[in-house]
């Protein structure tokens, strides 16, 4: 919850706009400003004060703490200028909140944190556990000193400006490892817990046999990712409370599902009990992985607990991301989340010189020229089969003409994939245009390069049949001159030459240029391969230098009438 404080009525105004917007985010504090801090700073994990910086810095020294538990403080001034992250800039989420504070109120976030200010990714931000000289590697980071990195698990982590080696290190390792005091230790989750359990067993014995069993093997509890268990043990005390206790989920499968896994020590009396001969080995191991830790009892007698560990490896993660038509603003903030959080970068080189300034310092780029579509989606699902956190960019929507199917036809179940969407050519230039895609219409690309030409006459000729409104890509170039004019030739057969037809070059670029002909009077030799054409249906038309189409056709009737 994000407690919300202000002074003055000019306070109070910004204060209810935020409360307005995230409604189930924030909860306002009223009464005296002093009280209103201290209560919202004990109840709430972050705070947005409606006051000067000095203020709040008086009113919240007291209070703190610890950096890993303190809730992150934003301040927004009287006149709604700015949003700045005060306390908690990482830990807290500070950083963040006054990014979408800003973005809320057109504030402008200032946030101070060394690491945001340069484009480094901080390493308390990248959602592991970090251990031993995360100061004086951080330090070594942003003053471009060699830090090397040391994987011993492979995890797809965003870019890092590492070396081969150096003085420094980052070192990713799911090992009991003792860090040198230049040495920052990243904990990847990659240990499964299997669990079982008799009935009543206490959460201290299972603490007790998952603690001792991961000690044995040189193992760290900080990167255990969950504990899982049978289906008929979900609800049992003992396994929930140590799962909430390790801060980590619990998942359960139905024993039948576990009765097909081999398990080196499977047994009767589970059998029995829940109708699998293994819970601990089966659970661990039911979604792969290397079992480092067979089942073992717990140290008390009777026993009444057994656990198994399993390694997953990290899966590489592949993010399809759509870059829109060109414009900054047009680019979604989801897109460049994961510009920033992408280790490798590929793309088309004229897209890459696009979002190069986004990029954090460390990421690698690979990028090709025109025509090499497969090649790049080949090179991304490669790269983060390597367990890299890869971005794979294209123009408008990566779904849509675009990379994310030759990257899907390559990708297999080994890598996560996470499809980014974009603001599309159509869309950009519909809305340059007016309103032509108010209803039913169809995009259609007249490219032959990877579509037979009889193919797309069908589906041209089909729109016109069906008298859809169509959208044209890739309409005309030097070596394609004659498909356009076929296909305005079929819509003409079925569409007056009055008909509205839009011309949109470079949407949304510097050089964007637009026009708005009819189908008659449209000039195929005006267009090239950076220029979207809408056609209307027959319903389309043009009210005051726009292009509308209804979405219906009644609206129509009472003019037709009055004819």
């Amino acid at each position: 919850m994000i407690g919300l404080i202000s002074a003055t009525a000019a306070g109070a105004a910004a204060r209810d706009r935020l409360a307005a917007a995230w409604p189930d985010r924030t909860r306002v504090y009223d009464g005296p400003v002093g009280d209103a801090v201290r209560r919202a700073f004990a109840e709430c994990g972050q705070l947005v004060c409606f006051l000067a910086t000095g203020a709040v810095v008086r009113l919240v020294a007291p209070l703190l703490g610890d950096k890993a538990t303190d809730p992150g403080v934003v301040c927004v001034d009287e006149g709604g200028r700015y949003a700045v992250s005060l306390v908690g800039g990482h830990g807290g989420g500070a950083n963040e909140l006054a990014r979408e504070v800003g973005a809320v109120l057109g504030a402008e976030p200032v946030v101070t944190t060394a690491t945001d200010a340069v484009g480094i990714a901080g390493l308390d931000t990248l959602g592991l556990h970090v251990e031993g000289a995360v100061a004086a590697v951080s330090r070594a980071l942003l003053d471009g000193e060699p830090v090397a990195l040391r994987a011993e698990a492979a995890w797809p982590l965003p870019p890092l400006p590492v070396a081969e080696d150096g003085p420094y290190a980052i070192r990713v390792t799911d090992r009991l490892v003792e860090s040198s005091e230049r040495e920052a230790v990243l904990r990847p989750p990659t240990l499964v817990v299997g669990v079982g359990a008799s009935k009543g067993a206490p959460a201290a014995e299972v603490l007790d046999v998952i603690g001792s069993a991961l000690r044995d093997a040189g193992l760290s509890v900080r990167s255990v990712a969950e504990l899982a268990t049978v289906d008929a043990k979900a609800e049992e005390p003992g396994i929930v409370e140590a799962a909430a206790r390790l801060g980590v989920p619990l998942v359960t499968y139905a024993a039948e599902d576990l009765a097909r896994v081999e398990v080196p020590n499977p047994s009767d009396a589970p059998l029995a009990a829940v109708g699998t001969p293994s819970v601990a080995e089966a659970a661990a191991l039911v979604r792969g992985g290397e079992l480092l830790v067979p089942k073992r009892k717990s140290a008390a007698s009777p026993a009444m607990a057994t656990c198994a560990v399993v390694r997953r490896p990290g899966r590489g993660r592949l993010a399809v991301v759509g870059l829109g038509p060109g414009a900054r603003d047009l680019l979604t903030p989801r897109a460049r989340a994961e510009l920033e959080r992408a280790s490798v970068l590929v793309g088309l080189d004229q897209y890459v010189d696009q979002i190069r300034d986004l990029l954090r310092p460390g990421t690698r780029i690979l990028e090709s020229g025109l025509g090499a579509e497969e090649e790049r989606a080949r090179t991304a699902v490669a790269e983060a089969r390597k367990g890299q956190a890869v971005a794979l960019i294209g123009s408008g929507d990566a779904g849509v003409y675009a990379m994310a199917s030759p990257a899907l036809a390559e990708a297999s179940d080994d890598i996560d994939v996470v499809g980014v969407p974009g603001v599309t050519a159509a869309l950009a230039a519909g809305a340059i245009l007016g309103a032509p895609l108010g209803h039913d219409h169809v995009s259609i690309s007249l490219s032959d390069l990877h579509t037979p030409w009889e193919v797309i006459e069908r589906r041209v000729r089909a729109a016109a049949e069906a008298d859809l409104v169509v959208t044209f890509y890739n309409p005309r170039s030097r070596g394609r001159d004659w498909q356009l004019p076929k296909a305005l030739a079929i819509l003409a057969g079925h569409r007056e030459p009055t008909t509205p037809v839009g011309v949109v070059r470079n949407a949304s670029r510097p050089d964007e240029s637009s026009r708005l002909t009819t189908l008659g009077a449209l000039d195929p030799a005006t267009v090239d391969m950076m220029t979207v054409v809408t056609v209307g249906n027959t319903a389309t038309r043009e009210i005051a230098g726009r292009m509308v189409t209804p979405r219906g056709y009644r609206w129509q009737a009472p003019q037709e009438d009055a004819q």
